[in-house]
């Protein structure tokens, strides 16, 4: 197998198909590997192109590889569809992904750190607890209207109800519903709490990099939006200009244009992905480091 150049993996949990071919084009390699036998195959190889399509353990997969000595790209699964020859299986994936790792026009993925991927997830993770909280406090406010306790919207409302619920000398909740809505009460505390810690971990990688802090001398840019711009583009030079950048991002409508009529709609693909604020997504970006707030 030492005149593999390419080799195509299709990526799964235990079962990894490659396909392998040499410089004219002949298999070479086309074969099923278990997950402890991957890293041992491309250690015996001579440095190669490897095609794998991005999905959730492609970047551990590629940075493995490329320490190996070879080059990893990932690509969209929906650009490799195109080159699946036959019905889909395993093995017909896998030559796919070879074929369309070699395609001059094809478009990559580029692959992110084991820190920038970190600071994704720091992201996300803050993202989860703050839809926590917002199901905590709507939970809190239904329950409590149920018996008639309404408070105003906002942080001011909520925190009227929460002294509500800790005030065992109102009549208004029985003693069964004020259990459950403490418990609720006490998770929502929790989850404050964790969404400020997050920002405070956010803010304090920010003022370590120098690229997120580049990024917050721009006008309307703040460190939340700075850090995850910088953990979600490794490579800007990837895009050959601004437009492209904001279409990738998803501020510039996506087209389904044919026969001469443009239309134009929203791009959603790449905004359910990225843990952008909304403020950035309607174009109104922040202009400093939000806190918790309800």
């Amino acid at each position: 197998m030492g005149n593999v150049i390419t080799i195509g993996v299709d990526l799964a949990k235990s079962v990894f198909p490659v396909h392998g071919v040499d410089a004219a084009g002949a298999i070479v390699v086309r074969r099923q590997l278990r997950r402890p036998q991957v890293l041992p195959l491309f250690a015996k190889l001579a440095p190669c192109l490897v095609g794998m399509e991005a999905c959730a353990t492609a970047l551990h997969w590629a940075r493995a590889i490329e320490e190996l000595g070879h080059r990893a790209r990932l690509m969209p699964p929906r650009y490799v569809k195109a080159y699946v020859k036959s019905q889909k299986n395993d093995a017909a994936d896998a030559e796919a992904i070879c074929e369309a790792v070699s395609r001059p026009t094809m478009r990559f993925v580029e692959i992110k750190t084991s820190e920038q991927q970190s600071v994704l997830i720091l992201h996300r993770t803050r993202q989860m607890f703050v839809r926590q909280r917002t199901t905590l406090i709507n939970a809190i406010r239904a329950h409590l209207a149920a018996f008639g306790i309404v408070a105003q919207i906002g942080r001011n409302g909520v925190e009227s109800l929460l002294r509500i619920i800790s005030e065992p000398e109102d009549n208004r909740i029985p003693e069964v519903a004020r259990s459950c809505l403490k418990a609720l009460a006490s998770q929502l505390h929790l989850v404050k709490r964790q969404i400020l810690e997050a920002d405070r971990r956010i803010l304090a990688w920010h003022r370590s990099n120098e690229t997120s802090r580049r990024l917050d001398s721009i006008p309307g840019i703040g460190p939340l939006v700075a850090t995850a711009l910088v953990a979600s583009v490794p490579n800007p030079q990837a895009f050959k200009s601004g437009r492209d950048l904001a279409a990738w991002i998803g501020l510039v409508p996506k087209q389904n244009s044919s026969g001469g009529k443009e239309r134009r709609g929203a791009h959603k693909e790449m905004l359910s992905s990225m843990p952008l604020p909304k403020s950035l997504l309607a174009k109104s970006l922040p202009t400093s480091m939000p806190g918790s707030f309800t």
